[in-house]
Order: C-alpha cells, then structure tokens, then sequence
C-alpha cells in the first residue's frame, strides 16, 4: 500500500478547467441539473405520468467517478435521470454533461464513432463525443491489463471492450480509456483552483435502446453505486478523495450541492449499509409510523437479500412499495378521508380536496436500524399536478415489477444532506435547506470550508 497523501477539498466545477494535476487527497463538487418541471411544488399535469416513466426506465440501470459538487436543475417533464452535471475530460479539456446516479457504478461517454447515437437532444440540445485522437492525455486500455475486467481471450494489442445492457432495451457498449477528469479544488470559502486526475471510463461506440431516444439523450452516465468499480474509488484509490459523497437536493429550486468529503455541518446521524448488495445502498427498515402510530405488518417484511430490501436511490423519483405495505400505508393515510373519492391515473391514486394538506394528512416516519428515521410530510408524498387535484407519489412495486424492494427515490430524500460513507458502509441524512450551504473538511489543514448551493441551469433554455 502506498503511504498515505494528504487531503484537501475539492469541487467538480460548471466549467470546463485547465488540466494542473496535484498530489492530494481531496473533496469535491458537482453542479447538477434536476429535469422534472415543478412550478411551485406542482406538476405539470402532463409529468405526473413521466415520473413513473422516468422511474421504469431508470430501476434497470445498474452500472464509475467522484469529488464534491454544486447542483443545478433543469426542469423538462421526460427523461431517464432527475439530475446531471457537467465534467471535463481530456487533454485540451472539453465538456460533457453526465447523469449522475446513486444507484449505478459505471462510467461512461459516447464516443465520436458511435453508431446510432442520437447528436441532439431535448435536454441537451446539441450532443457532444469523446474523441480520443484529440486529447493528448488519451490511453486506451487494453484488454490485458488489470483494471480489464473483460477478459475474452486476447494479446497486448486488443483494446480493453465493455457492454452493460439494461431491461428496458437500452444497451452501451464500447471501449475503455482513461484520460483526465477534470475539476476543481476548494481551498477557502468558495475559493476554487483548477486541478485535474486521471480516470478510466468507457468510451461508448454503440448505444441502443432508451440510451438513443433523442428526447431524452445525454453525453453519459457516471455512477456512485456502493460498488468498488466506481470512478469515486478511482480517486481514493489515487489519494485523491475520500469514500464519502453527499447531496442536497433541493426540490423547489432544482439545485442543490452534490459532494464528495466529509460533510461536518450539519451534523448527520447514520444507519449502516448492507452488504448484500454489488450497487445499491441497502438498509434496514424497521418499521413504519403514520401519524404516530405503527403500521401492523409481517415480521418478516423488512428482510434484506440481494433482491429484497430497503434501497436508497436519488436517482428513482418515487417511493415503491411492496402490495402489503403499500396498501397498509394509503388505508392509513386516508384514515381520516372516508368521503375522499380515489381515481386511477398512471397507475397514481388521485383525488380533488380542497384546503391544505398539510393541516390534513399525516406524517410519515420510516425507522431505520440505529434509530435514524426519515420523516414524510404531506407536501412530500401528495403531488399536487393541478389545483386541488393531487396524487399520492407512493407507488405498489409488485405492478411496476419490483417485487419485494422497497426503494426510496427523490420525493423522499430531497431536501435533506444525504451522506453516504462508503468508508464506513453508511447512510444517513438530516432535514436541511437545500438552496443555503454545507460545511466540508479538509483534512490536510483540518479547517472547514463552506460550499455553496448552486442551480447551473438557471443559463439553459428549451427552444
């Protein structure tokens, strides 16, 4: 093992850098993109709908990068991710905008030479490709070498292949390469110097499936899955970072912070991470309470295996339940409601009522092993998507097919500092106020830094 570097605090910055590379430990931050339109905590009519679409899509994408980032939004009613950034790679550095995705591990971009790659797209309007031939710091891998995970029978000319392939027909398949990743170092209160490190990523050659849909297209997917293969354990694995990620997202405004290092304010309590799972960041659910009171329900219900659990996921929009749970909660929830008519739309249950919710409908806690809880509140889990017509954003998992996972997405986790500690196999988060800021560490002075929200969208229009 080499000895230990020392860290600083890093920020995976909006634009693209130039290339400078320390030595370091670091943190850092990426400014993030959330894409479903909400006007004042209410949907479009017309999103109500493509949250469960986005949801499909995206619980079959299972697949690497890392650092502490500012999140941005950008609100379009379709898609396949709620947030994204923007990185630099290469040598000049150029700049891609990527998915950024708890429940994934890989990392990749489309390459100039993809096939039935779309070149625009809704989100992005005009695509961007890797092009190795014009980054200098460009290497392919190749399929003898150890960070090689494919291993078809080979010699020391043949390039490094990946594939991962997701149920919803989408499929990315290409080399790998590494080159620099670029971004940028906190060194103050908001204070910001270029750096840069190298990572290996896949360079995407063909994409199929949802991952060509023009509508919804984007220049990659990096993921921060509970997975070693991750482009976050690239960087610790370089001195470069710590294990640890966080983010506040921040539903009104479609920002937030997305960081990696060691979150010291606000203080945020833990539960730890099962390890049953190569990707997800499962826990153990203990019990649920409405408005106090606990839900009668099997012993038995909570178990965890590696298709069974309790999954932490920022990237799904909703919450999935399993049927027995599921129907507990709404009978639970309506207790109070016996004249309330319930109608069927996208599989939502959806209601007219007039007044305020939130004076009206209960709070919903999930307990957590280590006594950590998770509180719902109405304004939460009652998506309003015209006036007084709201629906109720819990969703049966047996109809969508995800059978006994309990998964807790964006509707349930924004608005608080989520930290995952991967060095520690941990989870945890605290009620905050997404558009203000965070403290992070530096461990190299042992000063903290505080690092603000942003919204990198505020700049991006859909003509």
């Amino acid at each position: 093992m080499a000895a230990p570097l020392l860290l600083s605090t890093i920020i995976l910055a909006l634009v693209v850098v130039a290339s400078s590379t320390h030595g370091t430990m670091a943190n850092g931050v990426f400014q993030v993109r959330r894409k479903f339109h909400i006007v004042d905590g209410v949907y479009k009519g017309s999103d109500i709908g493509a949250l469960q679409t986005h949801d499909e899509n995206r619980h079959r994408r299972r697949n690497l990068m890392a650092a502490e980032l500012p999140l941005g939004g950008f609100n379009i009613p379709y898609g396949t991710g709620l947030y994204y950034t923007d990185i630099g790679i290469g040598t000049p550095a150029v700049k891609y905008y990527v998915q950024l995705d708890t429940g994934s591990k890989a990392f990749w971009v489309n390459g100039i030479s993809c096939k039935q790659c779309p070149h625009e797209s809704d989100i992005l309007r005009k695509l961007t490709f890797y092009d190795p031939r014009s980054s200098v710091s460009s290497k392919e891998v190749k399929c003898d070498d150890t960070i090689c995970t494919s291993r078809p029978p080979c010699n020391m000319t043949l390039r490094c292949p990946y594939i991962t392939g997701y149920a919803d027909g989408g499929l990315t398949m290409g080399i790998l390469f590494t080159d620099l990743l670029h971004y940028h170092q906190l060194y103050g209160n908001g204070q910001t110097q270029p750096t840069s490190t190298s990572v290996t990523f896949g360079c995407g050659l063909q994409q199929s499936g949802s991952l060509n849909n023009s509508a919804v297209a984007i220049d990659g997917i990096i993921g921060f899955g509970n997975s070693n293969q991750t482009a976050l354990s690239q960087l610790a694995a370089a001195g470069k970072t710590k294990k640890i990620f966080s983010h506040c997202l921040d539903s009104t405004n479609g920002g937030g912070i997305f960081a990696i290092g060691e979150v010291v304010e606000p203080k945020v309590k833990t539960t730890p991470i099962v390890k049953n799972n190569e990707v997800y960041h499962l826990v153990n659910l203990k019990s649920i309470n409405v408005a106090g009171t606990t839900l009668q329900l099997p012993a038995n219900i909570f178990g965890t295996t590696k298709t069974k659990g309790t999954f932490i996921d920022s990237g799904s929009t909703l919450v999935y339940l399993p049927e027995i749970i599921y129907s507990e909660l709404i009978l639970a929830v309506f207790a109070k409601h016996p004249d309330i008519t319930m109608g069927a739309m996208y599989n939502f249950q959806c209601f007219h009522f007039l007044g305020s919710v939130d004076d009206k409908f209960p709070k919903i806690t999930f307990h957590f092993e280590n006594d950590l809880t998770l509180d719902v509140y109405p304004y939460d889990y009652l998506l309003e998507y015209e006036g007084n017509q709201y629906c109720f954003g819990f969703q049966d998992a047996g109809i969508h097919g995800y059978k006994d996972m309990i998964i807790l997405g964006d509707m349930v986790i924004s608005n608080k500092v989520v930290v995952y500690d991967m060095e520690k196999q941990a989870i945890g988060w605290t009620e905050h106020n997404c558009s203000s800021s965070i403290k992070i560490k530096d461990e190299k002075t042992g000063a903290t830094y505080t690092v603000q929200a942003d919204n990198i969208s505020s700049g991006w229009r859909i003509q």
